[in-house]
């Protein structure tokens, strides 16, 4: 098999930039947008519009290597890291080193890349796994390194990686196009482009022992960020992982040849997707405000509580709307007073009611 790090004009990738002229254009029109959208949220909805972004990026990476992590612990961890007023909820030692990891990105997005900081990225994210023989560190051991499926005596490569003796060399190479390729260097290039080929690049030359994948997607976090002069809170990972198997597909083809042109636009329209997640995260939060600004005088401490634990859901809300006995779960008070509690936010324009007796669900009634 042919990788694309064999081939004689490596890592020269080729692709057709008129595909992709449109793309960058709607990139650089949908972040303007983000933050023009941003600045009509007071502070502290900032403050958790960022936690929530990055807990969902730390949560989606991870997901997409099969890892599950606790999403209080990860906020928990965010919250201290930015310095924000933290719950009692100890951080899990997985779930700290990637929220250190993603609050670091976030925080020296502007900053050149380097060596040192891929290995302080690598060390939060895996000094808990005691399997690997190299943490902070590129990898050595001799074997091959490669991404295999299916059966132990039917294994199915979908990629190998250059030899460890190669990966210093290359990836000296990589950090000084990754700069070089950055809106402050010689050979800049646009948002979309960069950043898919950066990922490509990283993850071909896979020079860790594990985590290449989580530390490529914030490589390409990084990319944009340095683009648009700021950090990126657009919801890469959270969209990729929705696609996991298209991501999948998409790279190993891209890791066979140099043309990569069908790579760079796939990658390119779902960080375009990622932004719209972004933009309607931002939408809701300005929802959430005028929603307080109306009924936050009309309601009392049971609906108060009820509401405020239903925002904490998101967008998406509770998934099949706020039944009674939520209400009442959430509550502890009695099924009258329930109905009773619920039927005022109706009336009151709070809330929406869908379906009939046991089916009966609540909805926030949100403006945009």
């Amino acid at each position: 098999m042919t990788w694309n790090w064999t081939l004689p004009d490596w890592p020269e990738f080729r692709y057709d930039a008129t595909l992709i002229e449109g793309l960058e254009q709607q990139f650089l029109l949908s972040s303007g947008e983000i933050l023009g959208a941003v600045r009509h949220i007071g502070a502290s909805d900032q403050d958790q519009l960022r936690i929530d972004l990055l807990s969902d990026e730390a949560m989606k990476t991870s997901a997409i290597e099969g890892e599950v992590l606790d999403r209080q612990s990860v906020q928990s961890s965010l919250r201290r890291h930015f310095g924000l007023t933290a719950d009692n909820i100890t951080a899990k030692p997985r779930e700290q080193g990637v929220a250190e990891m993603m609050v670091d990105v976030y925080s020296t997005y502007a900053t050149p890349l380097t060596h040192e900081a891929l290995f302080r990225w690598h060390g939060m994210l895996l000094s808990h796994d005691r399997r690997l023989d190299r943490v902070g560190a590129y990898r050595q051991h001799e074997d091959a390194m490669q991404i295999v499926s299916g059966r132990v005596d039917r294994p199915v490569v979908h990629f190998q990686a250059p030899p460890s003796a190669q990966v210093a060399a290359e990836m000296e190479r990589f950090v000084h196009w990754f700069n070089n390729t950055g809106p402050d260097g010689a050979g800049g290039m646009t948002p979309l482009t960069r950043a898919a080929l950066g990922h490509l690049y990283f993850e071909s030359i896979h020079p860790f022992e594990d985590g290449n994948g989580r530390l490529g997607r914030a490589l390409a976090e990084k990319s944009l960020a340095q683009n648009i002069g700021q950090p990126s809170l657009i919801a890469l990972a959270f969209t990729i992982e929705k696609t996991r198997k298209a991501y999948y597909d998409q790279l190993e083809r891209a890791q066979k040849t140099l043309d990569v042109t069908p790579w760079v636009v796939w990658f390119s329209e779902t960080v375009l997707a990622a932004q719209q997640v972004t933009l309607d995260r931002v939408r809701f939060f300005i929802a959430k405000a005028r929603f307080y600004d109306r009924h936050r005088a009309q309601l009392n401490d049971r609906q108060a509580k009820v509401v405020e634990r239903m925002f904490r859901e998101g967008p998406e809300g509770f998934s099949g709307g706020l039944s009674a006995d939520k209400y009442l779960s959430i509550t502890g008070t009695s099924r009258a007073t329930a109905t009773r509690d619920l039927q005022q936010l109706v009336e009151q324009g709070a809330m929406t009611r869908t379906g009939e007796l046991r089916y009966t669900r609540y909805w926030l009634k949100l403006d945009g």
